[in-house]
Formats: structure tokens, C-alpha cells, sequence
């Protein structure tokens, strides 16, 4: 059992190390946004949610920025595109993640009031 899983991590890490840095720093980001999330949810255990609509909201928008980092990252994979979304632009996949976490954050916002 052991040994199975020391081989598929081995398999992993010869495998992600062939993933280009942008792609890694994007992983680093998405690991951020999720740990943050589970950081306020712990908090929230822990110390009580009196402002509830404050957690939701920065619960929320931590696991949303994560989710659209996640698409992002899908679209900008080239192990991934595809056909027509080969020769796809790049500044217009960043351009509808940026105005998608624009949207998300004034939901946020407009939740936390």
C-alpha cells in the first residue's frame, strides 16, 4: 500500500514538472484562495460567526476566486485546448477572469452591505 503510494507521487511529481511556471503559479494561487477559505471556516468554529453575513461573504468570495481560478487555468492550459480554442486569444480568456472576479466581488460586497 505504501509503496503504491510512494509510486504515484513519484508519477506526479515527474509528471508536474513538465507543467509550465505559469500554470504552477496559478496552482500556488488557487492552494491560496482554498487555504483561506478553510482558515475562515475554522476561524468561524472556533470563535463563533457573529457577523455571519461577513463570513458568507469572505467564505464566499474566497472559494468563487478559486472556482474562477480553476477555469482560468483550464482555459489557459495548452495541454487542454483544443481545436478552435487553440489559436484562441489569451488577453480575451484573462480579459472574462477579470471581469468575472470583478462581478464576484461586488456581490461580496453588496451581501456584506
Amino acid at each position: 500500500m505504501f509503496k503504491d503510494v510512494m509510486e504515484i507521487a513519484g508519477v506526479f511529481t515527474r509528471e508536474y514538472s513538465k507543467t509550465p511556471k505559469l500554470l504552477k503559479i496559478t496552482d500556488c494561487f488557487i492552494l491560496y484562495a482554498v487555504t483561506l477559505a478553510a482558515l475562515q471556516y475554522a476561524y468561524m468554529c472556533a470563535f463563533g460567526s457573529f457577523p455571519y453575513n461577513a463570513f458568507l461573504g469572505g467564505f464566499f468570495c474566497s472559494v468563487g476566486f478559486a472556482i474562477l481560478t480553476v477555469c482560468f487555468r483550464m482555459q489557459i492550459d495548452p495541454s487542454q485546448r483544443e481545436g478552435a480554442n487553440k489559436t484562441g486569444n489569451l488577453e480575451r480568456v484573462f480579459a472574462d477572469y477579470c471581469v468575472a472576479c470583478v462581478f464576484l466581488f461586488f456581490i461580496a460586497i453588496s451581501y456584506v452591505g
